[in-house]
């Protein structure tokens, strides 16, 4: 008799959580999500079944949320470089942790609690402790919580955000319709998407989403702020069918990044819609904007939640 071959653990063990109609599935590899669904209906894009994570889908992002310009900023006044990931812009690109491995601290049916450290290193010469924490409930969908603990000695420079692609229906994204409140768009360079300032949503604006409104062909990478009425985000996306799905994030996550997943690859190309509530906007240790300052024994959390429609 044959032996079964084992599935692949490039991305570390895979976790299952169950909660009524839902079920997640999460990697020790970064925390990341690598599945949500609600009656076997996906609600986010998945990875494939080997290999590394594709275009950050599921990733926890931190210390840096998006991208810092040239990977160079200043921290109390010490010039910091960390290495270039974005090379074609020449950006480091969306943190630290989205590959670190993670310790399984806590694990229930429905939920499960992951930890991992950050040591620094000649980039960031902070030490943090992360944890994470996915909890699934039958009625209110995926709840994921994020703690940053500062370990070291100094002051450290931090941001997070995380980065699913929802997925409301079969249908193509360009027949899905969009719903969000959102006040300001930050403006950016075409080359290598990094802000030159923020300008204001008028009704009408492409960017105008506040009622429910087909996508279309509409190319968005772009992040925005302003949002809600200043008590938190709601992002809702639905599909042609009725099914949908909506994503919900605090007051302390001020900045929301959407990106239509835009790929040159056929096969990868608007599979999902991009959804990302931020702490800090994108190159923000460099511009300084609401970078949260921890303090060495202090520690940081936020959360945010996803629940199909």
């Amino acid at each position: 008799m044959s032996t079964p071959t084992p599935a692949p653990r490039d991305r570390g063990e895979l976790i299952t959580l169950a909660a009524g109609g839902y079920r997640a599935e999460v990697s020790t590899l970064g925390a990341i999500l690598e599945s949500l669904t609600l009656g076997g209906r996906d609600l986010l894009v998945r990875n494939p079944p080997s290999g590394p994570m594709r275009f950050y889908r599921g990733a926890i992002v931190a210390p840096w949320p998006n991208r810092i310009g040239d990977g160079c900023y200043t921290w109390d006044g010490q010039e910091l470089q960390t290495p270039i990931t974005e090379v074609e812009r020449g950006n480091a690109l969306h943190g630290l942790v989205s590959f670190q491995a993670f310790a399984v601290t806590a694990r229930e049916e429905a939920a499960v609690e992951l930890v991992t450290e950050l040591f620094p290193t000649p980039g960031y010469p902070f030490h943090l402790l992360l944890r994470v924490r996915h909890a699934l409930d039958a009625e209110a969908g995926l709840r994921t919580t994020v703690t940053a603990e500062n370990v070291g000695r100094d002051d450290a420079p931090y941001g997070v955000c995380p980065h699913p692609y929802l997925v409301a229906g079969p249908e193509p994204l360009d027949t899905w319709s969009l719903q969000v409140r959102l006040g300001s768009v930050l403006t950016v360079t075409e080359d290598r998407l990094l802000p030159t300032g923020t300008a204001p949503i008028a009704p009408g604006d492409p960017f105008d989403f506040a009622a429910p409104r087909v996508i279309g062909d509409l190319f968005i990478d772009h992040a925005f702020t302003d949002l809600g009425d200043g008590d938190g985000v709601t992002v809702t996306v639905t599909a042609p069918g009725g099914t949908g799905v909506e994503l919900t994030a605090g007051p302390d996550l001020p900045w929301l990044q959407i990106h239509t997943g835009d790929r040159p690859e056929p096969e990868d190309d608007r599979l999902g819609l991009a959804v990302e509530p931020m702490s800090c906007p994108p190159d923000a240790f460099r511009s300084g904007t609401d970078v949260i300052r921890l303090e060495p024994g202090t520690a940081h959390e936020t959360s945010w939640a996803i629940r199909g429609l």
